[in-house]
């Protein structure tokens, strides 16, 4: 029998080398080629899902909503853009022990107990183990199926024989299809797994949900084609000595992107946090110096986040500049607008940037709080309790406009707040009843303004 000739997979992309180099020639990652085995020619596996349709204008082609059922978990459905699609493919990801597995047997639960036919399918665990954690977190689902499979010719033909209306698949890395003599969780083998899930659930309708690993930088294990064959891809965020956790929507073709569901961790498993505005505000008796409350934009939902910055004598002859929720490079670049245009220098200052409550900050609106608790920290006086904020800076000095700042002031508003630092552009047409607005139109402005009310 001729030997089976080895192949070196890349990581990253999935591109197929005959030999092994520190450089990926198709993604130019470095040492990402790992050794693996040929896949298994099959014509049958890569049909159409529909027999070829001539040309067609898209104004003929009719366009309806597709219709959603709830998963019984308000914050979840939040994060899907208002519950599951059929036929949809869904990705969790996060880190282990984080609570997906919890999570989505909740969801389970509740759906069947609204008289859905679901399956729990795991790899990792058996059926005992799932039992037990359902014991400890009190769920009741008496109709709840729970099946342990790793084969995925298994799996499919149980789908076929059940036809469930959901079925979470825990996870996608267990899986290993008999077309590939690869092992499970490899590149092949996670591309193949999910290419013939995603095409079962296209075909009959099945809601798919697939938990998916992640690296040690914090990215889905396997190639990143696995995000593109799914519908939605969500990540479960936050620190596991926490007891909050955070689902972000990074994709989804039924709902809007970069959505937000903030869950507690408890006893009784994940529930969801009506008012997350709070965790993320530190309860302080009177404002400290160094504090700015930011209003962020997560999808559609407005949140109050608390930005502190720590400004000290730097001891060493290159000063530090850390940030924790927030974009560190972005850091550097506001360090130098601020001197540069409000004549406030900390080129021998130690530069210390917090979001409490372990969110991640990523859109530009949050450079003027940033920019405020650090000047709140040099003069070392605190900013108005009642005082929110928010605006983009730019490097010529200038606060540009954010989206959807009428929402954020409402927000606000809502929870108390009485004044607000805003770029001029973001200005309300009408007023908001009990919010004094200061719009401002360069840096310089906002920091007299900001001394003005402290």
């Amino acid at each position: 029998m001729a030997k089976i000739k080895s192949i070196y997979i890349c990581q990253s992309c999935g591109a197929n080398s005959a030999k092994w180099q520190g450089q990926c020639p198709s993604c130019q990652a470095w040492n990402t080629l790992e050794e693996g085995l040929p896949e298994v020619s099959s014509n049958t596996r890569f049909q159409g899902l529909a027999p070829s349709l001539p040309r067609q204008k898209l104004s003929a082609i009719s366009a309806e909503d597709l219709p959603r059922f709830s998963t019984g978990v308000e914050e979840f459905d939040r994060v899907l853009g208002g519950g599951l699609v059929p036929g949809g493919v869904v990705l969790l990801g996060g880190d282990p022990g984080i609570g997906k597995s919890t999570l989505l047997l909740q969801a389970l639960a509740e759906m069947s107990s609204a008289g859905m036919n679901v399956l729990y399918s795991s790899g990792e665990e058996s059926a005992a183990q799932i039992a037990l954690r359902a014991k400890r977190i009190a769920l009741v689902a008496p109709q709840l199926e729970v099946l342990a499979e790793i084969q995925l010719e298994k799996l499919l033909s149980i789908m076929d024989t059940v036809k469930p209306q959901v079925l979470v698949v825990d996870s996608i890395q267990t899986l290993y299809s008999d077309a590939l003599s690869s092992a499970p969780g490899s590149v092949a083998q996670v591309r193949e797994c999910a290419a013939q899930l995603t095409r079962a659930a296209k075909s009959s309708g099945i809601c798919v949900l697939m938990v998916g690993h992640v690296t040690k930088d914090g990215h889905l294990a396997g190639p990143r084609v696995l995000e593109h064959i799914v519908d939605t891809v969500l990540y479960f965020e936050g620190d596991t000595h926490s007891s909050f956790r955070l689902v972000r929507s990074i994709k989804n073709r039924f709902g809007a992107v970069n959505e937000l569901g903030v869950f507690a961790m408890t006893e009784k498993g994940l529930r969801g946090v009506a008012n997350p505005s709070a965790i993320f505000l530190s309860q302080h008796a009177e404002m400290v110096p160094g504090a700015c409350v930011l209003v962020t934009q997560e999808g559609s939902r407005p949140l109050l986040v608390e930005i502190q910055a720590l400004v000290d004598t730097a001891h060493i002859p290159n000063p530090r500049r850390l940030a924790v929720g927030l974009e560190q490079a972005r850091l550097a670049m506001l360090l130098a607008v601020l001197h540069r245009h409000a004549g406030v220098a900390c080129f021998d200052q130690d530069v210390f940037l917090n979001a409490v409550g372990g969110v991640k900050i990523s859109e530009p609106a949050a450079d003027l709080a940033v920019l405020l608790a650090i000047q709140s920290s040099i003069r070392n006086k605190a900013l108005p309790k009642e005082l929110i904020v928010f605006g983009e800076v730019g490097l010529a000095g200038e606060i540009r406009p954010c989206p959807r700042g009428q929402e954020r002031l409402k927000e606000a508003a809502k929870l108390g707040f009485t004044v607000a630092i805003i770029p001029k552009a973001n200005m309300p047409k009408t007023k908001i009843a009990g919010l004094r607005v200061i719009p401002v139109e360069r840096i310089d402005q906002a920091i007299a303004a900001a001394a003005e009310l402290s």
